[in-house]
């Protein structure tokens, strides 16, 4: 047996693989499990949100890399506010591990009156996000781990649906997690 076999098989494998920016690593989160009971904040630092608890009833659940990023900015997040279809989706998050002023100024940009009523909320510390486990390694681009482009359709607290952009460096927004497709899976289409 050469030296490094048997170095393998001494060695412990880590528990922790370490996600890398180009690498596409499956989602965990899964039809069925509870959204997890992690503050989020909106609007500003001292103002908590917790999906678990806020989620009565029909839910939307957005999460995006980074606020005021190109593809997001562009075509992601006016697909849904766009989308006829928003109303029938109860209420409607978009989470972004950004602090919660970012996401205030970039909320106000889509939609300055609150007119959709689509609320932004920051995950500075991408806990929320990695308990979904649709975090990823990307301090090379962003300086900090991010979130998968994902689309949870929620109702009373549990996932009904999971929509993950399967390539974290993706710029096609109009895959899995496009509005439309998120939309019409809504209406059982």
């Amino acid at each position: 047996m050469s030296h490094s076999r048997a170095l393998l098989r001494i060695l412990p494998r880590s528990t922790t693989a370490r996600r890398t920016f180009s690498t596409t690593s499956p989602a965990f989160v899964n039809v069925g499990d509870r959204i997890p009971d992690i503050d989020l904040v909106e609007g500003s630092p001292g103002n908590k949100v917790n999906l678990a608890k806020e989620l009565k009833g029909k839910g939307l659940v957005i999460g995006v890399p980074a606020a005021f990023s190109p593809a997001c900015s562009a075509s992601h997040i006016p697909g849904y506010l766009n989308n006829p279809s928003l109303k029938s989706a109860g209420q409607v998050f978009v989470v972004s591990v950004n602090d919660a002023f970012v996401m205030k100024a970039w909320g106000a940009t889509f939609d300055p009156t609150n007119k959709t009523g689509i609320r932004f909320l920051g995950d500075p510390d991408a806990k929320f996000t990695q308990a979904l486990d649709l975090s990823f390694e990307s301090s090379s681009i962003f300086g900090n781990d991010r979130s998968k482009r994902y689309a949870l359709l929620v109702e009373d607290g549990k996932v009904k649906e999971a929509h993950v952009e399967p390539d974290n460096t993706g710029v096609d927004v109009l895959g899995n997690v496009d509005a439309k497709i998120v939309f019409n899976s809504l209406r059982g289409g």
